[in-house]
């Protein structure tokens, strides 16, 4: 990756934020972007509450203007998942492929992937990403789209070049 992008990990957890449980997945889920070469700019932990993970949104699409943001948390079918319901009123336009190839992998380790409802899109210049909370999972569905993202952002942020191969 010539180009080093920026990236948040936002990790929405009740427990978490109430200092009840370890955050794994968003210290794994920065290790990996790392890896890949992009920069972390910051990192944060919410109560899975709507107007909260809604907030740092804004926040670090808006204000910070990281290029890429990655949640951890939230994503399944639990009465307080509502990471999806917080993220997707907050989209320009959604990338349905990315969640699309998260469950499609998911789905030929678990049969319960089909329960994720996490979303991608674009917020202005930021690409956001719903991962679900499970470390394990995480990783997963990361390393599923990991290999694309510097490309979509680059189309993001405008890069006329072409997208097929020559």
């Amino acid at each position: 990756m010539g180009i080093r992008y920026s990236c948040g990990v936002l990790t929405v957890s009740d427990k978490g934020a109430r200092g009840e449980r370890t955050d794994t997945s968003g210290p794994a889920i920065c290790d990996m972007l790392a890896t890949a070469g992009f920069e972390l700019a910051v990192t944060g932990m919410v109560p899975d509450q709507q107007e909260g993970i809604a907030a740092v949104l804004l926040e670090w699409a808006d204000r910070r203007v990281v290029d890429l943001i990655v949640t951890t948390g939230g994503t399944g079918v639990a009465p307080s998942d509502v990471t999806p319901e917080a993220t997707r009123p907050l989209l320009d336009r959604e990338v349905p492929g990315i969640s699309e190839a998260m469950r499609q992998a998911s789905l030929a380790i678990t049969a319960r992937a089909m329960l994720s409802r996490g979303v991608a899109g674009i917020r202005g210049k930021t690409l956001i990403i719903n991962l679900p909370g499970s470390e394990r999972a995480a990783r997963e569905n990361l390393a599923t789209v990991l290999a694309v993202l510097p490309h979509a952002i680059a189309k993001i942020k405008g890069d006329p070049g072409d997208c097929g191969r020559s």
